[in-house]
Parts: structure tokens; sequence; C-alpha cells
């Protein structure tokens, strides 16, 4: 199929709100699960599976479980491996991957997005839930690549509620099927005195991240960032192969000229053993002539 690259406005984004995509009566766990403690008719204890609801998508609790596709991982997969290398030398910052954030306002419940960028952090833990109240900091960029069933959840709740929460930029890696065609697009928004306004992007439709200082853009079927150089920064997978292949390189190179070293110091050891032989040739020669005039005095 043919990919469509849109763009989307603010105003755009706040009035194309969908419907909320029917529920499979075949699978009540479309949205994932959670456990519940229950008990039984005898008063024992045991632990339900509760499906989860697009509230639940939306304020999600610790240890629910979502299903994601293999597109969804493969991107939050790369796009935490690049921000991790780009903010690698700042030891207050923290690439979040699918980590809860309790926002320091009353009204808002806790959010978990694909990704979250903090700086400021002072002490490093295994957060399930980052608290922004006991940090003292809260994320500085939020992404989040949509899924068919909770598209929405992310074009239009979660925008008004990061836009209340004060985060200062929020992406959104949107592809979808319409009409037979997938369509991708990047939705980036910078937070303002006024609310969210659009990141424009560049003439080849790049978006710029100024927090973690990359160009984000769609490829075809991949999304893909570049430095501020406008180099392409390629996945782990990639930068392991090119290692790799460099390692093997090298290896073969001082394999090489270890064995040139080996011939030339060969070649050496013979030419000295020859020149040696030479020499006592010709000092037995000298010994030679010597006796020889001797004998002829006689």
């Amino acid at each position: 199929m043919t990919a469509v690259f849109l763009s989307t406005t603010k105003s755009q984004v706040e009035s194309s709100k969908p419907q909320q995509p029917p529920i499979n009566s075949h699978d009540p766990y479309v949205y994932g699960w959670r456990y519940e403690a229950k008990l039984n008719e005898e008063g024992a204890q045991y632990h339900a599976r509760i499906p989860l609801t697009l509230e639940d998508v939306l304020h999600p609790q610790e240890d629910d479980f979502r299903m994601h596709s293999y597109d969804h991982e493969r991107i939050c997969k790369y796009l935490s491996d690049v921000f991790e290398m780009q903010l690698s030398d700042n030891p207050t910052a923290v690439i979040l991957a699918d980590v809860r954030v309790a926002w320091d306002k009353p009204d808002i419940k806790p959010h978990t997005p694909d990704i979250s960028v903090v700086f400021e952090v002072k002490h490093h833990q295994n957060w399930s839930t980052f608290y922004e109240a006991q940090e003292g900091t809260r994320p500085i960029l939020a992404v989040e690549i949509t899924s068919p069933s909770t598209r929405h959840v992310d074009l239009v709740e979660k925008f008004d509620e990061y836009e209340h929460a004060g985060l200062a930029y929020y992406v959104i890696i949107d592809k979808h099927k319409r009409w037979g065609e997938w369509r991708r697009r990047l939705l980036g928004y910078q937070l303002t005195p006024t609310g969210y306004e659009q990141i424009t992007p560049n003439e080849q439709g790049w978006l710029w991240l100024e927090p973690v200082q990359i160009w984000l853009t769609w490829e075809d079927d991949n999304l893909v960032c570049y430095n501020q150089t406008g180099e392409r920064i390629p996945d782990y997978t990639n930068i392991t192969k090119a290692y790799a292949e460099a390692q093997t390189r090298a290896e073969n190179e001082a394999k090489v000229r270890r064995e040139a070293e080996n011939r030339a110091t060969k070649a050496e050891a013979r030419a000295s053993a020859e020149k040696q032989a030479r020499l006592e040739m010709e000092e037995r020669l000298k010994q030679l002539e010597a006796e020889l005039q001797t004998l002829k005095k006689q």
C-alpha cells in the first residue's frame, strides 16, 4: 500500500475525537488486564483476571498488563536507545519506558507514556511509578506511539491532560489505516503560555526534538532519527552489527599485518644468515689463500 504522510494542527486534533471503538465481544481483554484479589464462596482468596477499560488505558495502575504490537515495541526500543545515547553525558537524565508517571496535580491521575524523558533527577531508582512530588522534577518530553484500538486516547485525552500537567514537549507517532492505505504522521507539540503549539517540521518533513537534540522522521515504514548534523542514527542491532563487522575487519587487518611482519622477519633472518655464511666463506677463503702462500714458500 502507498504510505501517506500527514500533518495536523492543534485545532484539528482537538476537533477530530473519534468514537470509542467497540470492544470485541469475543475478546474482553482487548485493552489488557490486571489481577485483583477476591474471595470465593469458601472465603479463600484467589486472583481474578479483570479486563482493562479505556479509562484504565488512560490512567493505569501498576502491574496492569497491556499487549503491544511488534511495530510498537520496535519503535519504543529504538527511541529509548537513541535517547539514552544522546543523553549519556548527562548524569541527571533518565529515560523511562512504559513507566507510570504521577503528576504533582491533584486533579490529574497518573499516566504511563510509552517513553518519558526526565532531567534533574537526583537519584536513579527502579521506578514502577515516577512521583513528581517526591522527585522534585517532572518529564520534559513524552512520546506516545498510537495503537488502533486506543489511538484517540493519545490524540485527545492525553493531549489535554499532558498540557494541563505542564509537560513541555509531547510527541505522537501516529500510524493508522484509512480507506485501505497506511497513513503515517508525526505530531509534535511544545508548551507555551497559551497551551500547546505545534512544532513545525523542516522542509524535509523532519521533526526537531529539542530536549534530546535529534530529528525524527518516517522513512517508508521505519521511524528514523538523525543527529544535529544530519547523520542517521542506526538502531542498536545495526550498531552492534557494524561494530562486529568493524572488529572483524580490524582483526583481519591485524592478521595480515602479523603475517607480513612474520614474512619480513623470516626474510630478514634468511638474509642475515646468508650474509653470515658469505662472510664466513670469505674468511675461510682468505685462510686457504694464506695457507697456500705458506706452502709455496716452503
